[in-house]
């Protein structure tokens, strides 16, 4: 049976929420809702692009850690408080998933802190050797 872990970013909401960047469980990796802070410096930017840029890398992150990639993504959400801020970062999004095509949603939604334009959670499958 594959064991399931936990995957830490060293953001600082992880402590404090309660929560994993990503659980690896079998074959499956489950990342969390990441949004565009820089966890080494706990700063983010205040374009919705450059967000959007931090989100993807801090997903790859997660998802290297778990022994995957962005090419391994079955599904995306993006989450953002402005319907108007998405199609700016649609060049961003497509260069990273545009072979990929994994389902998506995006959704209108308040976010936890009003300086964070863009949130995206992943849902990956570990591929078989």
């Amino acid at each position: 049976m594959a064991k399931r872990y936990s995957i830490m970013s060293g953001s600082t909401f992880e402590e404090q929420i309660g929560y994993a960047r990503a659980v690896a469980d079998g074959e499956w990796v489950h990342v969390s809702g990441t949004t565009g802070f820089d966890y080494a410096t706990m700063t983010i930017s205040d374009d919705v692009v450059e967000q959007a840029e931090q989100c993807l890398r801090n997903i790859e992150a997660a998802l290297a850690e778990a022994g995957c990639s962005l090419a391994d993504v079955v599904r995306v959400r993006y989450l953002l408080p402005e319907r108007a801020d998405f199609e700016p970062c649609w060049p961003v999004l497509r260069a990273r998933f545009g072979e990929v095509r994994p389902a998506a949603t995006m959704m209108v939604c308040g976010l936890a802190d009003p300086r964070m334009k863009i949130e995206i959670e992943v849902d990956a499958r570990r591929r078989v050797a």
